[in-house]
């Protein structure tokens, strides 16, 4: 059984940072895709970062592009996104995603994946 299992949000000011982690167990780190996503109730959830070994790729939205970092470590099973110079309209719920590694971190982080954590929540004020 898949499960991942979000920590690290919090209450932060604008411009400080966060470190997420993703604790994940249940398939193997040879090959998968993996990645990050937010949702703000009433707006549509978002594929923040994501990675697939498919091609190797790394996928950031626009609105996160220069200010996070996912990283990986194979070793512990835990994926991590360093959230830098964050901005209210960062405030979400961040979930952790993963599936098999069929497509590019594009793909999956436009589209979403088969497996979800349940969730940490950000929260950056002003």
């Amino acid at each position: 059984e898949v499960q991942l299992v979000e920590s690290g949000g919090g209450l932060v000011q604008a411009e400080e940072s966060l470190k997420l982690s993703c604790a994940a167990s249940g398939f193997t780190f040879d090959a998968y895709s993996i990645g990050w996503f937010r949702q703000v109730p009433g707006k549509e959830r978002e594929g923040v970062s994501c990675f697939s070994t498919m091609d190797d790729s790394t996928y950031y939205s626009d609105s996160v592009k220069g200010r996070f970092t996912i990283s990986i470590d194979n070793a512990k099973r835990t994926v991590h996104l360093q959230m830098n110079s964050l901005k209210p309209e960062d405030t979400a719920v961040y979930y952790c995603a993963s599936d098999l590694p069929y497509y590019s971190a594009s793909y999956y982080c436009s589209t979403g994946m088969q497996y979800w954590g349940k969730g940490t929540l950000v929260t950056v004020s002003s």
